[in-house]
């Protein structure tokens, strides 16, 4: 059934013994405007784990059409951080350039289920990229929001 349920497409970011990690996600959620929070779910069998649950300070990143193939790299290689895509940000937190935007976030709490975890984070800084067009992902494939014939 969540297959047919769009979702914007982002990327998370963490850093662990100066290791960089990271992974394509499809369920950060805003939480609250005040003060400002955000969600992610993520499974616990993930090779990033371990650097989300003993880090204190995460990155999202979000992305637009023209970042499929970041996505497409965070989400099945291995060589993720290879090359100058990225730079260390606040918190030394990676961060990925030519993005919609990113956040770096404060673990507030992580919640296990089972072989999963609901992430909660505040925010403590970001930037906004430049206007472009939303990445999504639905049906298993990556896609773009089509305008309607509708104003509010």
């Amino acid at each position: 059934m969540f297959r047919r349920h769009a979702a914007g497409v982002a990327i998370i970011t963490a850093n662990h013994d100066g290791v960089p990690y990271g992974f394509t996600a499809t369920s950060v959620a805003s939480l609250s405007a005040k003060p400002p929070r955000f969600t992610f779910n993520m499974a616990r069998t993930s090779s990033s784990w371990p650097a989300v649950a003993n880090t204190a300070y995460i990155g999202v990143h979000m992305l637009g059409l023209e970042n499929q193939g970041l996505a497409d790299r965070f989400a099945r290689a291995r060589d993720r951080f290879e090359g100058d895509h990225w730079e260390l940000g606040p918190h030394e937190v990676p961060i990925l350039k030519d993005v919609s935007g990113w956040l770096i976030g404060k673990i507030q709490m992580r919640l296990s289920f089972e072989n999963n975890a609901v992430v909660v984070v505040e925010v403590v800084d970001g930037a906004v990229g430049g206007d472009g067009v939303p990445l999504l992902y639905h049906g298993g494939s990556y896609s773009r929001p089509a305008p309607l014939d509708y104003e509010i």
